[in-house]
């Protein structure tokens, strides 16, 4: 027995270290590659072809960074990770009898995205929570947003702003205007069943709802 907790002590300060490590390289260094990426290449049964280009927040347009922020996750600039006023409305509307709804923040999602799997479980759930407590405690709000709009699935296998900048307008990232970049937000429910050019009768409702959230927002004040 002592033999059997003395292994799950060393291992448990193994994992410890190296998801440190892990996340201070990713402080600095550009992310290459995510395991959904690989899981979607995994699970095709045609050819599968990845688009990933990764660019500095500074090239990437304000006005889809706003688009984002506004359509994920309004109060990111606010929290820790984690969005109490979303989890406990979520909450409140389930037990209304709506469908239980997730309230996932760009930097719960940048943790998944990053480190982790996509299917759900607690497991998944647990370490989620944990690598999100490491990136808001390590990285600053622009390194998650970077990360998170260089890694994120934007189209059939289409990763990043810069990818989906091309794929969808045949543009930059840089160069993305409101317009193309609220509709390039508003697929991020489900990239790859709605369409950002030419935009489905769904994308065309959400465009408009998160152009009104771009309004009342106001000005985005975050530094590159």
């Amino acid at each position: 027995m002592k033999k059997f907790f003395r292994f799950v002590c060393k291992s448990l300060t193994a994992f410890l270290i190296v998801s440190t490590l892990w996340v201070l390289v990713y402080k600095w260094v550009d992310v290459p590659a995510t395991p959904l990426m690989g899981i979607r290449k995994l699970q095709s049964t045609q050819k599968h072809t990845i688009q990933h280009r990764w660019v500095a927040l500074s090239k990437i347009s304000k006005e889809l960074q706003l688009a984002v922020i506004c359509s994920e996750d309004q109060r990111f600039l606010e929290h820790k990770g984690f969005d109490k006023k979303a989890i406990e409305k979520a909450i409140a509307e389930h037990k209304a009898g709506k469908r239980l709804r997730g309230a996932s923040t760009i930097s719960q999602q940048t943790a998944k995205n990053v480190f982790l799997w996509p299917h759900r479980s607690w497991v998944r759930k647990g370490l989620e929570i944990y690598f999100t407590f490491l990136i808001e405690s390590l990285w600053s709000k622009e390194r998650i947003l970077e990360v998170y709009l260089n890694s994120i699935e934007m189209g059939n296998g289409v990763y990043g702003a810069e990818a989906a900048a091309r794929y969808w307008f045949n543009t930059s990232a840089s160069n993305l205007n409101k317009e193309e970049a609220v509709a390039i937000a508003a697929i991020l429910p489900n990239p790859r069943k709605y369409l950002a050019n030419p935009a489905s009768a769904y994308t065309q409702k959400r465009k408009a709802w998160i152009v009104v959230q771009m309004r009342n927002y106001g000005s985005l004040l975050l530094s590159d």
